[in-house]
């Protein structure tokens, strides 16, 4: 696909950055974004030369202001419920799309992320942010339910619940300051060092063994739902020893030292 909404670049061998580019909108997510982010992170399943991706959205103002309400609005009043709920569906397997994606995902946060722009910074395995960040369900806050693209899954998980009620069901804003202190974020920098933190981080996770980042990746995402830890830890099992074997076999590189 010839994307007009985002921008993808290879910056260094293993490690690709993903930008927003609506900045004149906020980086607000329109219809033809939606099709351009689905596109993207379905095409991430099979590729393996790629193996971590940077988030982050363009322009000086705001990672991203979550659902485009103009562009919306053109198009919802004409919807019938089959065809709104196949709208809401598609922003919502977004989410979803990045989630299973293999590659670690480092999510660089500038300004505002609102709405769905909130969830892809929680559908992110690594959050690095900027001391002007802030983050909003706004949901409830534009007349519907506070629990939308998957904030209500992902944000308990990595808060807490009872913050997270919170903020669902105010739609405040949780400052910069606030994510770090509740765990939400990995590092709070300056704004003229978002990229410079978050690509270094991304150099870090490429030092790794690629199919090992692969693993962990799956493992936390299915562990988070795991009805216990007999499951957790026969998913880890599976999991190193799949790397160890593979090591041993001359395919693992680093993994090889355990023979």
């Amino acid at each position: 696909m010839d994307y007009k909404t985002i921008q993808y670049e290879t910056v260094e061998t293993g490690i690709g950055v993903l930008s927003l580019n609506r900045p004149r909108r906020y980086n607000a997510v329109n219809p033809q974004m939606a099709e351009e982010l689905e596109d993207f992170w379905r095409g991430r399943r099979d590729d393996l030369d790629t193996h971590i991706i940077v988030l982050r959205g363009n322009g000086d103002r705001n990672f991203c202001a979550g659902l485009d309400m103009k562009a919306a609005m053109k198009i919802l009043p004409d919807m019938d419920t089959d065809r709104f709920y196949g709208f809401q569906a598609r922003l919502a397997r977004i989410t979803l799309a990045m989630r299973r994606a293999p590659q670690p995902i480092v999510c660089a946060v500038h300004g505002a992320a609102v709405g769905l722009g909130f969830s892809f910074a929680l559908a992110s395995d690594i959050r690095v942010i900027s001391t002007d960040a802030r983050f909003a369900a706004a949901f409830i806050n534009i007349g519907l339910g506070g629990a939308d693209m998957a904030c209500s899954y992902f944000l308990p998980r990595l808060i807490g619940a009872g913050r997270a009620y919170e903020f669902m069901l105010t739609g405040d804003f949780m400052s910069a300051e606030e994510a770090v202190s509740l765990g939400l974020v990995s590092r709070l920098v300056e704004r003229d060092r978002l990229m410079e933190s978050a690509i270094d981080l991304a150099r870090n996770l490429n030092s790794k063994n690629p199919m090992g980042l692969r693993l962990t990746k799956e493992a936390i995402n299915i562990n988070m739902d795991a009805g216990g830890m007999e499951q957790a830890l026969n998913l880890e099992d599976r999991n190193q020893v799949l790397l160890a074997l593979r090591g041993r076999l001359g395919e693992g590189g680093k993994t090889s030292r355990y023979f």
